[in-house]
Formats: structure tokens, C-alpha cells, sequence
């Protein structure tokens, strides 16, 4: 990382921190977990990590003594109860740190007053009565008992985490916990693989937590609308914290903090969530946005005429509540879309009707506009990405030649009464052209020349472009583009546009560059009647002593 440009180390540290710790984190890899967050800290925030780790190495030399005494207590009281446990001091690294003083407001020396310990035994049943003994020899404090080996954490962990207030009303934070359980938190579900033993089924849980993970993973990206949203969801997904609730008949459903009624109610079943109008909590009435608390059993009130409100992803945190409410809005978007793209369409075709069009001609617009069935073309013309009166224009030609679709178009050109028409600059085509319109949406219809080369290859992109014709209008003016070559001698400029009036055409345009030495290039834009008004005044400089070239430019 430190060869890479500061942004790039950015991008990557902020990569790492926001989606690959986590995951680890969420495959019970604490190892790697730890490891990523704090090269991750390092990456993003060189000055800060800098800074932490300098005071953590001061508070080190300060903390021996007390963390010391603790520890000897703990181990003389556990040896009086005849129980054999290993005792060691615990140390936070250093973006826990970070991220305790950021998120609780906290100053360093706040953190570093809290004392960690783990003791580790050899069986599951000891664990409880190491608990028992630490209860006994500190006071503990109530709210912050957690008990992870009867409900362990989605990515396996398994521990018994107690608060005590120690000596001189020090806070001593203890996790118990059993070898296997050790293994299990540091190497996640790799350690299903390096610590299985004959008949040991360590990290099976883990395993299967993993699967249902990625298989709720992949159930999110296949109905997700595109990658941002579905990385969006995955962030929401990789919470460390989770509560714990329950159906009504005891199945407990894990959620990640903050989770509200609606949350639960899209994990149950995604029908659950759609048709949910409110929630019993123990019983009691419970507000739909406000956030569940572990241990609480949840019951959810559905009507079958009921679906989700809008408002609720403004309190929604899991992915798949929010996958559930956006798909539905979607839904209903599509159907004011097709009622709006029919009254567009049916206001386009003018006295003829929808459904008296010939089926044939219905299916050349779809297949031109790559698209599957009428619904989808009233969704295009109701969203706006397809204007409804080129549609119609082609629902009624009867033809499906390139050719045909010429000959038969007649406004200056036929069949765009009522649209805005603009000449492309950048080949400048006049009545007599072979031209094709380009569909811009809210600037109307751009036309070309067809051999025009910024519209190279316009006959495979026919959802863009459609053949016109001329109509007969000779009282216009329209602007052609000539490019001449001429041997700069003295006068030459003066003669060509002498030349250029004596035809009936004004130079509106006109600018000049040296291609070689005494060559230049000159480009013109005059007015013209058509076609053959241009090729009459290219005729007329062509014959020029000192014109090397003259041409329509493309």
C-alpha cells in the first residue's frame, strides 16, 4: 500500500474497512478480521493510527501492575474452586479503540480504564461455573451479561461475556469460553477444517451459518437492481451486532441492531413483510419503527389487502426489508408507467385506435426497439426513454424496408408535424439527401445525412433512428458545408466568394487553415435551396484555376 498514490490507498483502505473486515468479521475469521482493520486504519488515517498507537504503548508500561494484581486474583479464586482455566489479560487493538472513542464520544484514557480478561477451559459446563466465580469475587454489573454459547453469534462465536466493577471500582470485562470455542473465534469457519478432530463436530454450526449467509447473499443479488444497491445491501448485512427475538412459537430469528417490527417481518417471509400493517411485541402493541430489543417475542399483523409503505425505509435496516418495499414501489412505478404510456400513445396515433393496428406492425416496433411485449413499449414511452409520436408513426406505415419506409415518408420533412426538428452541423443536409433521424428525448428529432460517419452503422440501431424524406418546400434556405482546397495566391479568397455569389448562396460561415505551405484549406457554410443547388456551386468552383479539391463535408 505505501507505494500506491494517496487516493488509490484511500479507495483501497476504505474498501477494506467498509467490506472485507467485515466479512471476515461475519465468517468468525477474527484473525484476519483484525489484522485487515488495522493495516485498513493505517492506510486511511496514517496520522491518527500514528498517534494511537504511541499513547497505547505509554498506557501499556501504566496498566502492568493493576491488570497483574487482577489476573492473580482471578486465578487463586478459580484454583480455591478446584477449577483448571488458563487467565489472560486481553488488549483491544487498535481500531477497536478507534472506533469505542468515535462512535461512544469517548476520550483514550475512557477506553483504556476498561481491563479485559479471558479465561479458557476445557469443557462447555465449566464455563458456567467459572461465570459463577467471577460473580462471586466482583460485583457485576446486570445490562452487560451476554450469554453466546446458548445463542451464538450468526458467525459462530460462542462465549460467556460478563462487565464486573473491579478493585477501587476499576470495570473488568471477562470472556469465558472453552479451547475449541478459542479456535473457533480466531480462525472462524477455517478452523472447521485445522482443529477437526475424530468425531469433533467444532465449526459445523459456523459452516452452516456461513452457507445460509452466502445463500442470503446471492438471494439479494439476483433482486437487487444493480451492483451499487446491491453493495449497499451487503454493507447493511455485514452488522457485527445482532439482537435476537422470537416468533410466537419460540423459533428465534437473528437481526442486526436497530431492526425494527418490518425487518422481522420481511426475515419470516417476504409475503410476511409485504402484507404487515403492525406488530405485537410480548404481547403488547408495538410501534412498526421502532427497534427491537433481544429476547423479545415478536408477532406481526398482516392484511391481505395490505402492502408496504414508502415511509418504511426511512426506519428499515436489513437488505431483504428493503429489497421487499423497493421491488414493490418498482411494481407500482411500472403501472402508473404503462397507464401513462398508453394515454401518451393513444394522443400520438390521433383518430386511430390501439387496438385496430395490425399485429404485424406492433411486432416490427418491438423488434426494433429490442423489446418483448406491448407493455414494455408503453413502459418505455411512460418513462419517458422512447417519445410517443415517432411510435406511433411507425405503428401506422405498413412496410418494414429501409427503402419503402423512404419512398412512402413525404413536412420541410414529412411526418414530423409537431416536432421540434434540428440539422445536424456536423455534415449539414439539405432537401435531396438521403438523411435519417436521430430520436434525442426532450431536444426532438437531430437529422443526418445518411452516409454521416457520427452516425456510422445507424441501421442496426433502429430503437434510434428512422428513414424521413423531404417534402417539397423550395421557399426555405438550409446551410450546406463545403471544404475547398486552393493555392493561396493573391485575390484567391476574393474570387471564391465571388464565385459563391454569383450562384444565388450567401456565405454564412467561413474559416480558414493552411494544410501545406501556399495550400489552404478553406471551410465554407452557405445557404441553398437543395441538393442541386449545392452540386452547382461545387461545379462552379471545381472549374477554378487555383482550386485543388472541393467537397461536401461528412
Amino acid at each position: 500500500m505505501g507505494a500506491l498514490r494517496p487516493d488509490k490507498r484511500r479507495r483501497i483502505a476504505r474498501e477494506t474497512l467498509e467490506i472485507f473486515a467485515p466479512i471476515a468479521n461475519r465468517l468468525g475469521i477474527h484473525d484476519i478480521k483484525n489484522e485487515l482493520e488495522d493495516l485498513g486504519f493505517q492506510a486511511l488515517y496514517p496520522m491518527r493510527h500514528r498517534a494511537l498507537r504511541s499513547e497505547v504503548a505509554k498506557a501499556r508500561g501504566n496498566r502492568k501492575e493493576v491488570i497483574s494484581n487482577i489476573q492473580t486474583e482471578i486465578e487463586s479464586r478459580l484454583a480455591e474452586s478446584g477449577i483448571k482455566a488458563s487467565v489472560s489479560g486481553r488488549e483491544k487493538h487498535l481500531y477497536s479503540i478507534y472506533k469505542k472513542m468515535l462512535n461512544k464520544e469517548l476520550m483514550f484514557n475512557e477506553v483504556m480504564d476498561i481491563y479485559a480478561f479471558r479465561i479458557n477451559v476445557d469443557n462447555l459446563d465449566t464455563c458456567y461455573r467459572v461465570l459463577g466465580v467471577a460473580h462471586n469475587l466482583y460485583k457485576p454489573i446486570e445490562t452487560r451479561f451476554k450469554d453466546y454459547i446458548a445463542v451464538p453469534k450468526t458467525n459462530g462465536y460462542q462465549s460467556l461475556h460478563t462487565s464486573l466493577v473491579g478493585p477501587h471500582g476499576i470495570p473488568v470485562e471477562i470472556q469465558i469460553r472453552t479451547h475449541d470455542m478459542d479456535h473457533m473465534a480466531d480462525k472462524g469457519v477455517a478452523a472447521h477444517w485445522m482443529y477437526k478432530k475424530a468425531g469433533d463436530s467444532a465449526g459445523h454450526t459456523a459452516q452452516q451459518r456461513a452457507r445460509q449467509w452466502m445463500q442470503s447473499l446471492l438471494e439479494l443479488q439476483q433482486s437487487a437492481g444493480s451492483s451499487f444497491e446491491f453493495v449497499e445491501n451487503v454493507k447493511t448485512e455485514l452488522f457485527p451486532e445482532e439482537i435476537y427475538v422470537f416468533t410466537p412459537d419460540g423459533r428465534i430469528v437473528e437481526l442486526p441492531m436497530g431492526a425494527t417490527a418490518v425487518d422481522f417481518a420481511y426475515a419470516v417471509h417476504t409475503d410476511v413483510g409485504n402484507t404487515c400493517v403492525g406488530a405485537r411485541v410480548n404481547r403488547k402493541p408495538y410501534p412498526l419503527s421502532k427497534a427491537l430489543d433481544t429476547g423479545q417475542t415478536v408477532e406481526v399483523i398482516t392484511s391481505s389487502g395490505a402492502h408496504p409503505n414508502a415511509t418504511w425505509l426511512n426506519f428499515i435496516v436489513t437488505g431483504k426489508a428493503r429489497l421487499g418495499v423497493r421491488n414493490y414501489l418498482k411494481s407500482q412505478h411500472q403501472e402508473e408507467a404503462i397507464q401513462l404510456g398508453r394515454r401518451l400513445l393513444d394522443s400520438a396515433l390521433g383518430e386511430n385506435k390501439l387496438d385496430d393496428i395490425p399485429q404485424e406492425n406492433i411486432d416490427r416496433v418491438l423488434e426494433e426497439h429490442k423489446l418483448g411485449t406491448l407493455l414494455e413499449l408503453l413502459v418505455e414511452i411512460g418513462t419517458g426513454n422512447i417519445m410517443s409520436v415517432l411510435i406511433a408513426k411507425r405503428l401506422l406505415q405498413t412496410d418494414d424496408g429501409i427503402e419503402n419506409v423512404a419512398k412512402r415518408a413525404k413536412a420541410a420533412i414529412i411526418g414530423t408535424e409537431g416536432m421540434l426538428v434540428n440539422y445536424s452541423k456536423c455534415c449539414r443536409p439539405v432537401p435531396g439527401d438521403a438523411i435519417t433521424a436521430y430520436v434525442s428525448q426532450g431536444k426532438g428529432l437531430n437529422v443526418h445525412r445518411q452516409e454521416c460517419k457520427n452516425i456510422k452503422g445507424w441501421e442496426n440501431e433502429r430503437s434510434k433512428y428512422f428513414v424521413v424524406k423531404w417534402e417539397d418546400n423550395p421557399e426555405k434556405e438550409y446551410i450546406a458545408a463545403l471544404r475547398v482546397e486552393i493555392i493561396n495566391h493573391q485575390g484567391a479568397l476574393a474570387k471564391l466568394t465571388n464565385v459563391v455569389a454569383s450562384t444565388q448562396a450567401n456565405i454564412v460561415e467561413i474559416a480558414t487553415d493552411e494544410k501545406e505551405s501556399n495550400l489552404y484549406v478553406i471551410d465554407l457554410g452557405i445557404t441553398v435551396k437543395d441538393r442541386i443547388h449545392v452540386a452547382n456551386i461545387m461545379r462552379r468552383i471545381r472549374v477554378m484555376p487555383d482550386v485543388q479539391r472541393v467537397y461536401r463535408k461528412k
